[in-house]
Order: structure tokens, then C-alpha cells, then sequence
């Protein structure tokens, strides 16, 4: 045997050792380099995070939003001049009120008069509403009991849905939505009301309004009847319809008469969250 043969073996041996040594680098070279590009990665993730992340103006909580509060108490609020309500006595947000009275000296010289029938209604009010309703004090649509025409819970808050919110889960809670000038579609479908209603519909988003209840089956499809009438200050109403998105569970919504059935017919995605396309930010 030569000498050749004989060191063959120890040489091979020799090179896959150094090979693995340099498999080994490179992977130690690899693992040392990958904590530094996942922390990296985490500090872009989190400042994107925290960019698209909602800020809620500072007066935004669960109370506000479910109307948990009296408006002639909050500073933020305004008692609404005669001169623009059909009534004294309404109240709404300072900087929707403001927008309004602008929108409402352009309709003016336009000859179109805009009259504000309701504003700003908290959980108490709602609740007067709803129960009155519930137990038929109030017949819907002035026409039905629905105490007698609706044994069942489920069926009788759906078909008073129709129109009128439950108690802490209406835009009218957040003072920055108002119905205006009369409470039918049909008011609104001809003569002086079609020239008010198509004068709002070509004008208001200038003054920061927009109309949530759009008919069914166009841009929603779930939620309240088409109204008219309603119109809302879309500044502030945008965060509220964010934060009652993020914060407020079906579960919440307790204290009145029917409040059980609430979960089931899911208020929150249906009814809160069941606006027009046009008042989604």
C-alpha cells in the first residue's frame, strides 16, 4: 500500500470537518442576524400600529356614546335658538350646531327653510320613546298596537326598529344628529318637501352632513327604514360610529323594557353600524 492510500481516508475526514465547520458559521452567521431583522420588523409593525391606530376625541367614553349623560350638563353642548327648532328646549353639539346654522342661512337664500324637530335625546328620552312604544302607549306608525300585534319580544323591538332606536344605541344620543322639517318619506316626495329634500341632498355634505338612513337594499342592507328626515354632523358622528364599533358589545344594552332581546337581533352591526355608505369614514 502506498502512502497516498494510506492518508486518503484521514484526508477526506479532514475536508468534511472543515465543510462543516463552514456549514456551522454560516448558520450561526444567519441565527445571529435574524433577532436583529425581527426586532427591526417589530418596531416598523408597531409604529404602523400606532398610526393607524383610532384616536378618540377626549370626550368620547361608553356613556357619551350610549347617551348616558344630561346635554344641558356638558359644556360641548348648546340649547338650540327657537329661531331654528320647532320647539325650545333641544340641545346639540356646539360644532354641528354651528355648521347647521351656515346650512341653514344658504337654504334660506335659496328659499328653502330648514326647522330642526328633533336633536339631541339621551338614554332617559329614548327610553321614553321605546317603552311607549313597547307597551302600546304609542301605536307605530299611528296605526298598530304592538303590545297586541306582537306577542313574541324578537318581533315586536324588530318591527318597532322600523323607525325608533333602542335606548343607548342612537345617533341622536351624540348630539350631532337632527331630523328635520317633518317624520314621513312621503313629506318629502313632493312639492315644497322635494325641494327641500333635493336642496339638502345637493348641499349638505358642504356643511359636514350626510344622511345615514338611505333606503334598504342600496348601499346597506341591514338597519332602519329610510328616513328623510334624518340628517347627521358627520366631524364628531364618524368617531362615535368608530368607538360604538370598537367598544360596545350587544350585552350592554339593558334597563328598559325588551332590552333582552338585544343580543339576539345583534343592535350593534345591524342597527348602530347599518348606515349609509355616505356616513362611513
Amino acid at each position: 500500500m502506498n502512502k497516498l492510500s494510506f492518508f486518503f481516508p484521514f484526508l477526506l475526514l479532514l475536508l468534511w470537518s472543515c465543510a462543516d465547520n463552514k456549514t456551522n458559521s454560516a448558520k450561526v452567521a444567519l441565527d445571529e442576524a435574524l433577532p436583529q431583522k425581527t426586532e427591526q420588523n417589530n418596531i416598523i409593525e408597531n409604529k404602523l400600529e400606532k398610526k393607524t391606530k383610532t384616536i378618540f376625541p377626549a370626550f368620547l367614553d361608553l356613556n357619551f356614546v350610549m347617551g348616558k349623560f344630561e346635554p344641558n350638563n356638558r359644556e360641548d353642548f348648546v340649547k338650540i335658538d327657537i329661531a331654528y327648532a320647532d320647539q325650545e328646549g333641544r340641545y346639540m353639539q356646539n360644532d354641528a350646531y354651528d355648521s347647521f346654522k351656515k346650512m341653514h342661512a344658504a337654504a334660506k337664500k335659496d328659499g328653502i327653510s330648514l326647522t330642526i324637530k328633533s336633536a339631541a335625546r339621551n338614554f332617559t328620552y329614548q327610553k321614553g320613546i321605546w317603552e311607549r312604544k313597547w307597551t302600546g302607549a304609542t301605536l307605530l306608525e299611528g296605526k298598530e298596537n304592538a303590545a297586541i300585534a306582537y306577542k313574541n319580544y324578537t318581533e315586536r323591538a324588530i318591527a318597532i326598529l322600523k323607525y325608533s332606536s333602542m335606548p343607548g344605541s342612537s345617533r341622536h344620543h351624540w348630539g350631532t344628529d337632527i331630523d328635520l322639517n317633518a317624520f314621513t318619506n312621503s313629506y318629502f316626495e313632493s312639492g315644497q318637501g322635494k325641494k327641500e329634500f333635493d336642496w339638502l341632498e345637493a348641499n349638505a355634505s358642504k356643511y359636514g352632513y350626510c344622511r345615514p338612513y338611505t333606503k334598504l337594499g342600496t348601499d346597506r342592507s341591514s338597519g332602519y327604514q329610510e328616513e328623510k328626515w334624518h340628517w347627521s354632523f358627520r366631524p364628531i358622528s364618524d368617531y362615535c360610529t368608530q368607538f360604538a364599533q370598537e367598544k360596545i358589545e350587544n350585552e350592554m344594552f339593558t334597563g328598559f323594557l325588551g332590552s333582552e332581546v338585544a343580543k339576539q337581533i345583534n343592535i350593534k352591526e345591524n342597527y348602530i353600524l347599518g348606515i349609509s355608505s355616505g356616513c362611513k369614514h
